[in-house]
């Protein structure tokens, strides 16, 4: 069997929500071996998100293990063990799985591992060519490190909320927490730039990971546009400033939508074509980009009253055929259904002990023409905590067990 491109790499992960988790990933799905520390004392907020899988019995509480939130962003191998830091113990028991591990991840806000003498100092001591990854909203230093760092908030603080909507109406966010999907990119190649130092020089990094910086770079045009001619950006709804149409269309069916992007003046006559040479169609001023977008109200009209009659999917498949940028505004039947997504593999049905069988993502957006990447269901809180003590750690049972009388694995 080919080797997976991160086997033999061991991460030791306290990371929660959604950046780090996601960044480790990219590893842990490619071979690496992963231990997850948690505690039921602060679980990790997305175990609470909804939507739940129902319970057993009428009134059951649904617990820490019937999100199916957390389970499809969390389908990485890995062990877990739970460790309470409130016990001296378990900070001793962390600290011997720093000196097992190449790399340690943690999302906590700014401070939180620094009291319990965890930084990268710290871990050094313990491990000296530790690699230690630190993710937070605003980085570890600077006058905002203290801050705690959203994913809503960060899309506001990067100006993604001031480009999405209509100028007669408020900011728009966008539908998730954008940048806890941009940031991993940046923060696994960071890791295995130092993954890759550490092989050539024996040596550990200290990485600190700023959310806001990965966010901004997605926004430097508009950025430079301020720099250089001091001009901000104009809400348009789903307006295009060089092409029309360019929107969002109306179709048969409760609440089914088309997008539409005709890109120069050649995709407009093709498109002109493709939907029967209507005579509004032929209005001079529309022959030309500009005069399609100063008319692009009165334009979208008449695309949507062509697109009303028809379900989006027949818009989308003429359109297309004719060499026409066309879109269905999928919903999550869509998405299920996808023949594409399918084609690919990209869900993956798995059995879970709390939800039976769910159908998890495909986990990389990319394929590895020798490596297949592993996919399990979300490890349960503290699962496999006997097993990283006496086997990984080398600890006896009888240590273990006293352990657990005294809460160090709550």
């Amino acid at each position: 069997m080919t080797k997976k491109p991160f086997e033999g790499v061991k991460i030791v992960q306290l990371c929660w929500a959604g950046v780090g988790i996601y960044t480790l990933n990219y590893l842990s799905h490619y071979g690496a071996t992963t231990i997850r520390v948690e505690t039921a004392t602060r679980p990790d907020p997305v175990r609470l998100f909804a939507p739940f899988a129902p319970t057993n019995k009428e009134g059951e509480p649904v617990g820490l293990e019937r999100s199916a939130f957390f389970s499809i962003t969390h389908t990485a191998p890995e062990l877990g063990i739970s460790l309470n830091f409130k016990q001296p113990e378990a900070i001793e028991i962390f600290k011997k799985l720093v000196a097992w591990a190449d790399v340690v991840g943690e999302g906590f806000p700014t401070g939180v591992m620094d009291k319990l003498g965890l930084d990268y100092e710290g871990l050094k001591q313990v491990n000296p060519e530790i690699i230690m990854f630190r993710t937070c909203g605003y980085g570890h230093t600077g006058p905002m490190a203290d801050q705690p760092g959203f994913g809503s908030i960060l899309t506001a603080v990067t100006m993604m909320d001031t480009i999405t909507g209509w100028p007669d109406r408020p900011p728009v966010p966008p539908s998730t927490y954008y940048t806890d999907q941009l940031s991993p990119m940046y923060g696994s190649l960071a890791i295995m730039a130092a993954l890759d130092y550490k092989r050539r020089t024996g040596k550990g990094q200290y990485i600190d990971h700023a959310q806001i910086e990965a966010g901004l770079n997605y926004m430097t045009p508009l950025i430079l546009d301020y720099q250089t001619n001091g001009r901000e950006l104009a809400l348009k709804g789903n307006k295009c400033d060089y092409a029309a149409p360019h929107g969002v269309y109306r179709c048969k069916g409760v609440d089914r939508w088309v997008a539409i992007a005709v890109m120069n003046d050649e995709e407009w006559q093709i498109f002109v074509k493709a939907i029967g040479s209507p005579e509004w169609a032929k209005k001079p001023e529309y022959s030309t980009a500009p005069g399609r977008i100063a008319d692009s109200d009165e334009l979208d009209r008449r695309v949507e009253e062509w697109t009303a009659n028809y379900p989006p999917e027949q818009v989308q498949k003429l359109l297309q055929k004719a060499g026409v940028g066309a879109g269905v505004v999928a919903n999550a039947k869509d998405l299920d259904e996808d023949p594409q997504l399918n084609h690919y593999n990209f869900y993956r049905e798995l059995e879970h002990p709390y939800m039976d069988k769910l159908r998890y993502y495909h986990p990389d957006p990319i394929k590895l023409s020798n490596a297949e990447p592993d996919v399990q269901r979300p490890v349960l809180l503290g699962e496999h905590t006997d097993h990283i003590c006496t086997e990984i750690l080398g600890m006896t049972q009888e240590e273990v067990d006293g352990l657990r009388k005294k809460g160090v694995f709550d």
